[in-house]
Parts: C-alpha cells; structure tokens; sequence
C-alpha cells in the first residue's frame, strides 16, 4: 500500500501559497486580474523555472487542484441558481448558445488545420467558447462601465454559459472515454444529464430550504460551513456514481443551495475556501506552462488568440442581434466577450485527467487565455468606436432594417389569449416533466431493489403484490398531478373577456397526454413485476389511472397543491423574504426584509426624520445590526449601512421602497426568526380588553407594534390612540409570539 508523504506535501503546499502570496501582491499593484498572478506563480514554481525551488512532486499540487475544482463549481453554483436562469430571459439563452456552438465549430475546424486529432479539436472548441465571468468583471469595474446598459446583458449571457460549461464537460467526458463522436452515445448522455439536473434540483429545492428555515436558530458559521461543503462533496459523489464528474455534483449542489434562505451567508463562509483552493487550482495551471512548448507553437498561440477575439466579437454581436438586441448593445457586448478564462482550465484539466488531451494544447491554450486577458480592456474600450465606425459604413437602410428588427423583437404581437395559453402550456410541461422525473425515479427504484428484495422475503406472488401495491400507493399522487393541467382564476377571466368563452380543446389535449404518459408508468411496474400479461397489464394501467384522475380528485386535489405550494415556497424563498411576496396576513399588507445599502438616501438619520410611513406608507417592525436585533425601534434610532429592515406595507409600497434602500446594497445577513407579523384574538380574559392604544404600553413591555384590528369578517381599522379593545377584535401585530401571549 502505498503511503502518503505528508512532509513533502506540506512542503509543495507551502512553496506554491508563498508564491502566490507574493505574485498576487505584485499583480494587484500592477492593476491586472490575480488570477494571472497564480498562474505566473504557479510557473515559477514548476520544474521549467530553474531559479526557484520547484515542487517535490506534481502529484501533490494535483490532489489540491480536484479539490479547488469542486470548489470553484459549488461557488459557481451557489452564484448561479436555476431561478437565475429562468430570470436571464429567452434572449441571453440563444445568445449564449450562438457564441457556444459557433466558437465548438470554429475551434474544430482550426484544430483540424493544425493537425490536432478530431478528441483534441473537439476539446480545444469547447476550450475557446466560454468567457470569463471574473476577468470581465474586473475589466469593466476598472474602466467603471458596470452601469452601463449593455452591462446586465453580458451578465445574463456569462450565467448561461456557465451552465453550457458544465454539460459540455459531461458531453466531453462520453466523448473522451467513448474515443468517438457517437451521435446516439452523445444524446444518451445528454438525457442522463437531463434527469440527474432535473431529480436532484427537485429533491433539493423540496427538502434543503425546510431544512435550513427549521435549523437557523442553532445554526452558527460553523456549522454552515461543515454542512454546505458535506452537502458539496456528497453531491459530487453521488454524481460520480451516476457516471458524471465530481465538479458537476459540486455545481448542481451550489445550484440547489442558492435557492435556500442561507445563500448569502453560506457564499460568505464559504468564500475563504474558494479563494485557497482556487488559487491552488490556478497555480496548478501555472506550472503546466512549458516555455519550450510556448516558444515552438507562438503561431499556434497567436492564430488561436485572433480566432478568440474575433470570433467572440462576430457571434457575440451576431447573438445580441439575432435575439433583437440594440446594434449597439450588441456591438458593446461583442467586444466585451473577447477573452477565455476559468472553464477553459477546467475543460483543459479534465481533457488532461482523462488521458486524451495533447500534452501541448495545456500550454498553448493556457498563454491564449494570457493574451486575452490583456487585452480584453483595450476591446471593451474600443466598443463605441467600433460600433460609431459601423454605423457610418453600413447603408442606412440597413441601420433602420436592424433598429426596427430591435424594436418589433422588443413588442409581442401575440393576443392577449395567445399569450396566456403559452403561459399556461410552458406551465403544464414544466409540471409533467418534473412529475414524470420523480415517476421515473420513483418505478427505476422499485423495479430494480424493492421487487427483488420483496419477492425474496415474501415470495413470488404475495411479495409483486406487495410491491405493485406498495409503489402505486407513492407514485398516485404524482401520476393524478401529470393528468391535471393547471389554470388560474385570472387567466380563466381573461380567456372568457376576449373571447367569450374558453376552448377546451388546449385542456383536453393536456389530459389526453398526461393520461398516456400516467398509464406508461402505471403499466411499467405492473408488467415489471411479471404477475399479468402485457395485455391485462395495459388495461389494468388504464383502469388504475382513470380511478386516480377521477375518482380520487377530492383526495389528491389538496395534497398535490400543498406539494407544489412548498415546492413553490421554496424555489422563491430567498425573493418573497426580500420583497414580502407570499407573506400577506391581513388585506394586502406583507413583511419584507430589506438591506441597507451604502448609498441609501437616509442612511445615518433618526427614524423620526426618515419620515418612512409618511412618505412611503411603510411601518418599520425590526431592525437587524449583526447579530442584534432591535424589535419596534424607537424614533431615536439610527439607520445604518447593513442593517435589515423589516417593514410591513403593500406590494407597491415595498416596490417603491426597495431600490432606495438597497443603492449600494451588500451580501444580505439572515432575516430574524423572533419577530413576526401574526395575529390573535382577544379573550374576555386579555388584560387589553376595555384598555384605550394609548395605555396599553404595546411597544414599552412587549416591543410590538399593532398594524391593524379586525372587527368582524372584513372590516380592518387602523387604531388611533383613544381606539378601545374589545372582546373579540383580532390584533394583526409585529413582535415576539411568545412574549404576546401575554394578550391573548
């Protein structure tokens, strides 16, 4: 067994942290991105730099360098979150996708001319097709353009990509083992992918945002910390025995995570991780560089930084354009996108470790990304230039051809109706493609571990029967849920006011194939257990799924809705805490946490003159400083930059207030678990019965603050001082439950 020689691994450690140390320092004063000072550290301390001491063994700074990759995916995810996704729009999606498959193509064909092989020009296009999120950021807060309106397109484009980067990897892993470009091995792939993103993101969305709402209080950074990077590692061990790579069940995981309330803070304790392992990572990249290897391939190297260049700023500007974007808009985002960075390492790294990737490309596509990155603010700057240049040479006809291409993309011609049957349909698939996710899941399971092992306690025919039984009772309610397309009051209105009545034609499609696809499951683990036919099988299914659809409706009608309300609950945690949305408790007012932000307008003034009922009609409940909390403040309090204000108010007045307090916003702490908005009735027995608002001394010994009283079903009055409390009035009110007990 072969032992691990902690001295020299420690000694490695220590050299190539030093290094880094020292080169970031030098870089920083110099104004370029760290990430090129680890790689010039991590090339000092390779074995092709003779004046340093150079690492014992290669092997050590390896191990690291997996770990930094697993850790750099969870961080990414965690920056991610498959809400963003949806968020970016249909528009930086395509664009994305333009710029992905067009740089795969045009790094394959470069790859060809160079002689590389078909595995190594497939991975030197997947190589040169993503941009770095981290170099151009830093290039756009250096030359201060991040408020441009470009700016949140490119954003939008770089998350997408991130997400392109990890199923490339998947589908370069099948190619790489498979030697070949199996056109059937790499849609095999891709569906496995599409479940396992699919499954886990529903179990995940479902179980950890609970998890995390019932733990915060015993919960410290710690804890967090220890819990988020055993989720990680777990994840990516779960993906590995699913076929895939380490990093992509660390993306998926950080993914997950980012929708949970703790997002904030666990990308806060995890960030020192990130950055140690991630150096490491980038070091490791350094010390591949072969200065040889550089020096005999510099026309290689310069030829693939101009394909880089040119051909992010030709599809980039083609994307933007394509999906209705602004000339300029796409122009200023085309020459924005001009650099490789982080996932090329990682494509590279990976490439590497599977043992099919040219030990040279390693070099050459590492001094490309050098190149790049240099010149990347140059580019960005020449952007406006570019585009004033093209609009002079371009025919004015074609100027107005685009602009008014822009401006119809930006407008739907759609109807009123059309639009909210598209809504409705994207709804519904969304609804049967996670159901028949967990369906799936749910009879893989049973036919592949509970038949047998039934079958061998209870024998062949009690034990199928037990498991059909046992597995229908789990999967019914999800099967009722593939057959029920879901339509809201509202659009039900607005299809009756345009066109009078509502065509159940979309409806009754909807049914038919979630009857179709109900029955397939059904029947798959009837015939699965071998106890009927296929014929009697097929009937049965057919049965079973008509009693669940019809006769069990009432039953499944309500457990299904409280499935997706928490579902929903959780997936959209982290907004209605920020906004108040889902939170409403009496007429149209809601709690909302809102940060402070360093440019907030009234930062630093009492509360009596930040006026904030008066001028926005907000109450102020809570204010969070640290790990204090301060219930109902007094008009003497100050605000300050970091603070989390919880205020009550309506949807629009919330709306109104939020850009003002979060200008200048920061990394958002935990909303407080012991003040809530809640309500009670008054007893005959509550010692407020009979007491005027102004001697019941709310806000002196219970710190709470009474927003409104309800008399009767719906009449709601804000109470006045001289406002008397009777028997029976229901107190809509802010503070600690437990201490308002007392009143009850």
């Amino acid at each position: 067994m072969e032992t691990l020689n902690i001295e020299s691994l420690i000694n490695d450690l220590a050299l190539i942290l030093v290094l880094g140390a020292i080169a970031t320092v030098i870089f920083k004063l110099l104004k370029q991105p760290v990430v090129l000072g680890y790689i010039v550290a991590g090339f000092i301390a390779s074995p092709h730099f003779d004046l340093f001491p150079s690492v014992a063994s290669e092997a050590n700074i390896e191990f690291w360098a997996q770990i930094g990759i697993i850790v750099l995916l969870f961080s990414l995810g965690l920056e991610f979150s498959f809400k963003k996704l949806v968020a970016v729009g249909g528009s930086a999606i395509v664009t994305a996708l333009i710029i992905v498959v067009g740089m795969m193509g045009l790094g394959f064909v470069v790859g060809k001319g160079l002689g590389f092989g078909a595995v190594d020009s497939i991975f030197l296009g997947g190589m040169i097709s993503m941009s770095s999120t981290t170099i151009i950021i830093k290039a756009l807060t250096d030359l201060n353009l991040r408020q441009r309106r470009f700016v949140p397109m490119i954003f939008a484009v770089l998350i997408v990509e991130d997400l392109f980067a990890v199923l490339m990897m998947v589908i370069l892993s099948s190619v790489a083992t498979g030697q070949n470009v199996a056109g059937g091995e790499m849609v095999n792939s891709v569906l496995r992918l599409s479940f396992f993103l699919v499954m886990w993101f529903t179990v995940g969305i479902f179980l950890l945002p609970t998890l995390f709402r019932h733990l915060r209080r015993i919960i410290s950074d710690e804890m967090l910390l220890i819990i988020s990077m055993g989720l990680c590692f777990l994840m990516a061990v779960f993906s590995v025995g699913s076929g895939f790579s380490l990093a992509l069940g660390a993306f998926v995981m950080g993914s997950i995570l980012a929708g949970t309330i703790e997002a904030e803070r666990i990308e806060r304790i995890v960030t020192p991780v990130k950055d140690l392992f991630g150096a490491v990572f980038f070091i490791s990249v350094g010390m591949m560089v072969d200065p040889g290897v550089i020096a005999s391939h510099a026309g290689t190297i310069a030829l693939l930084s101009v394909v880089v260049i040119v051909g992010m700023i030709v599809f980039g500007t083609f994307g933007m354009v394509a999906t209705g974007q602004p000339l300029k808009m796409a122009v200023q985002s085309g020459f924005a996108l001009t650099q490789i960075g982080e996932f090329s390492f990682i494509i590279a790294s990976l490439g590497m470790t599977l043992g099919v990737l040219d030990d040279d490309i390693y070099p050459i596509i590492v001094a490309v990304s050098v190149i790049t990155t240099f010149t990347t603010p140059f580019f960005i700057k020449q952007g406006d230039h570019c585009y004033a240049l093209l609009e002079r040479a371009l025919p004015q006809s074609w100027t107005r051809l685009l602009n008014g291409y822009s401006a119809q993309a930006a407008q739907s011609e759609a109807t009123e109706s059309h639009r909210v049957w598209n809504t409705i349909a994207k709804r519904y698939a969304l609804r049967v493609l996670l159901y028949s996710v967990v369906a799936f899941a749910i009879v893989y399971f049973s036919r592949t571990a509970l038949r047998d092992l039934l079958i061998r306690w209870l024998g062949p025919q009690l034990g199928a029967w037990t498991g059909i039984v046992a597995t229908l009772a789990v999967l019914s309610p999800f099967l009722y849920a593939i057959t029920r397309p879901s339509i809201k009051r509202h659009e039900r209105e607005t299809l009756e006011n345009e066109v009078g009545r509502v065509s159940f034609v979309p409806i009754v499609v909807m049914v038919l194939l979630g009857l179709v696809i109900s029955t397939g499951f059904t029947m798959a683990v009837l015939y699965r257990y071998a106890v009927l036919s296929s014929q009697m099988s097929l009937l049965l299914a057919i049965a079973l799924v008509l009693m669940i659809a019809l006769l069990f409706a009432p039953f499944y009608r309500k457990r299904v809705a409280r499935l997706e309300q928490r579902f929903i609950g959780n997936m959209n945690v982290r907004e209605n805490r920020r906004t108040g949305r889902g939170t409403n408790l009496v007429s149209d007012l809601h709690v909302a946490y809102i940060l402070v932000g360093s440019e907030c307008p009234f930062v630093g003034e009492r509360l009596r003159n930040a006026n904030l009922r008066q001028r926005y009609g907000v109450n102020l409940v809570n204010i969070q400083r640290g790990g204090r909390h301060f219930p109902v403040p007094s008009g003497e309090m100050r605000i300050f930059p970091g603070d989390l204000l919880g205020v009550i108010g309506t949807d629009e007045q919330i709306q109104q207030l939020l850009p003002l307090v979060e200008a200048g916003e920061q990394p958002q702490p935990s909303a407080p678990d012991n003040v809530r908005f809640t309500h009670f009735t008054l007893s005959e027995h509550s010692p407020l019965v009979g007491k005027k608002l102004a001697n019941a001394r709310l806000r002196e010994d219970f710190e709470s603050l009474l927003v409104a009283v309800q008399r009767g079903d719906d009449n709601y009055e804000t109470p006045t001082p001289d406002f008397e409390f009777l028997t029976g009035d229901v107190l809509w009110i802010v503070g600690d439950p437990k201490r308002l007990k007392a009143l009850h």
